[in-house]
């Protein structure tokens, strides 16, 4: 299969799977009769799991890491686990940190919602920024 072949039965596009080969997660044999890069259906299984795991917001380096310990007969599934609890608790923190986020947006909404437009001046910017009051 070739590079658009490949592409087309992943449904990405032809780009992704150069850009994979360049960096050596998927390695193409090359046809002895004409030189193009042929991806075996092992390879296509290889860039489905790269593909997958980018979906579940797997880092490049964390990918690499992944099938090292596939490559070398280990199994990945202990450091999956590892980096899938560390998303996670990364996640909560910064859902925690957007809900705060929130309201203070939403402070800020009701605090400014009757106070006029000012003129900036040369001690002030905005005073609606300039005078909120950090709940």
């Amino acid at each position: 299969m070739r590079v658009t072949e490949l592409a087309k039965a992943m449904e990405t596009t032809p780009d992704t799977v150069r850009y994979y080969t360049r960096i050596g997660l998927i390695e193409p044999t090359k046809s002895p009769n004409n030189g193009y890069k042929i991806y075996s259906v092992k390879v296509q299984q290889r860039l489905k799991f790269i593909l997958s795991a980018r979906q579940l917001d797997f880092s490049v380096d964390e990918i690499k890491k992944i099938l090292a310990e596939s490559d070398n007969g280990h199994t990945a599934c202990p450091l999956v686990r590892e980096i899938v609890e560390h998303r996670l608790t990364q996640t909560e923190k910064q859902f925690q940190t957007t809900l705060l986020l929130r309201e203070k947006l939403k402070s800020a909404i009701d605090e400014w919602q009757h106070k006029p437009n000012k003129t900036p001046t040369g001690h002030m910017i905005c005073h609606l920024i300039d005078s909120f009051t950090m709940n």
